[in-house]
């Protein structure tokens, strides 16, 4: 690989003269001599084999050419500084990476707002965010693949803190068969009729949560698979209430009026995979888990 010819050095003491007006307030600016900076941006311009600036009376402006290398070179600066920056964070303990695991029943909303809060604090720290069903959750903990997971419960060999409470609600088309029966329904109506089920993404020992053995039954891969298809009619579900919502409020869902369990609540659990040694990100991004999903208006 071909060296480079400039410096960074010469890059930041154009900048300077540019910014600062002239070169002897760029010198004052950088804590050094004028005529090290003046022999900086002399000999970047000699290496490149074009006029960067131009001298206009008492002040340095940039020619056409400069300024077009100059808007770069800024950024080539600014990720220079972020660099060693991230590296001393790096020194001082800041993940790399934080791999985060999450059933797919905890609110995508106040996951967002969690990871807004995140970022600032961040220190790029990378996040890889994984999304799961039932087991799926307990598997990657067991696995090492998980730094920090939500999930339902704590698979044997972990501690979890309660996190939030969400409602599931019984719910089909307003046209659906079961809204015809025009009465409180019962579970023998139900097990006539298809219930649509998330796929729990675990492989080992999957779970049937939900599930009250109709005859029909139909699997999709996700919670917005199933709420597409109980919004087309094609069964009914237990689905979260911050996830159907906007279809309740338009009319394209209606709860089921159940004699008994028209809803219920499932308990999520905050799992660290090392709670002895987590670091400083994972410990940010904790505290920030625990105080959104206490102010998440579901949570009360």
């Amino acid at each position: 690989m071909k060296p480079t010819r400039v410096t960074l050095d010469q890059w930041r003491a154009l900048q300077a003269v540019v910014d600062c007006g002239g070169y002897a307030q760029a010198a004052e600016r950088l804590h050094r001599s004028q005529s090290s900076v003046s022999h900086a941006v002399a000999r970047l311009q000699q290496q490149l084999g074009v006029r960067l600036l131009r001298v206009e009376g008492r002040k340095a402006r940039l020619t056409e050419v400069g300024h077009v290398l100059l808007q770069q070179a800024r950024q080539l600066l600014d990720d220079a500084r972020r660099l060693e920056s991230q590296a001393r964070q790096l020194e001082q303990g800041w993940e790399v990476a934080l791999r985060l695991v999450v059933d797919t029943a905890f609110p995508t909303a106040l996951l967002m707002q969690v990871l807004q809060r995140f970022m600032p604090l961040s220190r790029g720290t990378r996040v890889q965010l994984e999304e799961m069903v039932l087991s799926g959750v307990d598997e990657a903990l067991q696995a090492g693949m998980a730094d920090i997971a939500i999930g339902s419960q704590a698979p044997q060999g972990f501690l979890g803190d309660p996190l939030l409470q969400v409602k599931f609600i019984a719910v089909a088309h307003p046209a659906h068969p079961l809204h015809g029966l025009g009465r409180p329904l019962s579970m023998a109506d139900l097990r006539r009729e298809t219930q649509v089920v998330a796929r729990d993404s675990g492989t080992a020992h999957r779970r049937d949560a939900g599930w009250l053995g109709a005859e029909q039954r139909w699997t999709v891969s996700s919670l917005e698979t199933a709420l597409s298809a109980v919004c087309h009619g094609l069964g009914f579900a237990w689905l979260p209430d911050h996830l159907i919502a906007p279809a309740l409020a338009d009319g394209r869902l209606k709860p089921l009026p159940l004699r008994e369990g028209q809803h219920y609540f499932a308990s999520l659990c905050l799992i660290v995979a090392c709670p002895d040694r987590p670091g400083p990100a994972a410990r940010e991004l904790l505290r920030i888990l625990r105080e959104t999903a206490a102010e998440w208006p579901a949570a009360s």
